[in-house]
């Protein structure tokens, strides 16, 4: 197969599976490593009720502060029926949220196919919102939505007083705000501040716990006992209450407590990295430096030129990065996400830097 030939998934795995050094994450997610995390003594659930789905439950209610929280298969059903709650009390509509924000780009208009739900995009595409972006909206909102951090953005998020005036906005407009927070583990690393202190802003709280953490799929909605109850309605309706969701809980709860304590460090690490990267010829961070243990890089480079010095490393050194890199306007850069976690870690950020510098052949 040519170098710059795009490889198929069982080529990728194939390859991926000879390397012995990985750049991004937590390292490669093997089925043996993902129930490796799963205790034995694990009490099961019923439908999701009871067992280790009821523990995880309360134990994202108390990090989060929120009087209850339920387990869900999937983010995007997970939002989509917190939001229906919203502006179902509201008996409004419109959910203002920011361009790229994942409801928008990534679930097939769900929220309008299957909810009713009216997307209120608010600034632009290429940075944060603002307050100014949000007064500009004159329609009755029933929700605002924001996301911590960007992840489109590179992991961005607002500074602290940007972020209080926006919920300010909504709650003086009668409008719920909720917190995408698929990455909250890290936005709380980034902000230095408690996850209560934090979700305390919003009336309702989504998180992951398959992205930062490295657990099986699923996450959790946290917030009043009444809107709670009304999402477990949902989840039932939309086909989330499987017989038994204690696979995915018990990895949840187990690679939380794990790595919830590490966040800090792997934000460290981030920003080492960032540094080290500073005067590397054709590449920039963005955000630099990184508001949290994530971030973007411009690397100057074709699409072919970067895969074929991906697959490069992969054959000859045993390192995996990334089979490709994302598209940008310019031809000649290309961009790609460096989640920093365990098997970033154990890498010096110099060592990054070399890897980083050899994908663009120099």
């Amino acid at each position: 197969m040519p170098a710059t030939e795009e490889m198929s998934h069982d080529e990728q795995r194939e390859l991926r599976d000879q390397c012995t050094v990985f750049l991004a994450g937590h390292g490669p997610v093997t089925a043996a490593g993902l129930l490796a995390g799963i205790p034995a003594d694990t009490v099961t659930d019923r439908y999701g009720s009871g067992g280790v789905v009821a523990e995880l439950e309360t134990e994202v209610g108390g990090l989060l502060g929120k009087p209850a929280a339920v387990f869900l298969p999937s983010g995007t059903m997970a939002q989509q029926s917190v939001l229906r709650v919203h502006a179902d009390r509201r008996r409004r509509r419109s959910v203002v949220f920011h361009p790229m924000c994942h409801l928008h780009r990534h679930e097939g208009e769900a929220y309008q196919r299957l909810h009713g739900l009216r997307g209120r995009p608010a600034g632009d595409l290429d940075r944060l919102m603002t307050i100014d972006d949000l007064t500009a909206v004159a329609e009755p909102a029933a929700v605002l939505l924001i996301e911590l951090p960007q992840r489109d953005l590179g992991g961005q998020q607002p500074a602290w007083e940007d972020l209080q005036a926006q919920v300010a906005w909504a709650r003086d407009r009668g409008a719920a705000a909720h917190l995408d927070g698929a990455r909250l583990w890290e936005s709380a690393a980034g902000y230095g501040r408690p996850l209560a202190e934090i979700a305390a802003l919003f009336d309702t709280v989504y998180v992951s716990f398959y992205k930062g953490i490295g657990a099986l799929p699923g996450c959790c909605v946290a917030g009043p006992a009444d809107i709670i109850a009304e999402v477990r309605e949902w989840r039932l309706r939309m086909g989330g209450t499987l017989f038994g969701l204690w696979p995915n809980a018990a990895s949840a709860l187990s690679c939380l407590r794990r790595r919830l304590p590490l966040m800090s460090g792997y934000l460290s690490r981030a920003r080492a990295i960032a540094a080290a990267l500073d005067d590397a010829a054709g590449v920039r961070v963005v955000p630099d430096p990184p508001q949290v243990p994530m971030m973007h890089l411009l690397l100057e480079t074709t699409q072919a030129g970067f895969a074929a010095a991906a697959r490069q490393l992969a054959v000859q050194r045993r390192i995996w990065v990334w089979p490709t890199a994302m598209a940008t306007i310019d031809p000649g850069v290309q961009r790609v996400e460096l989640s920093v976690g365990d098997a970033t870690c154990k890498l010096e950020p110099d060592q990054v830097r070399d890897i980083i510098t050899a994908l663009l052949g120099r």
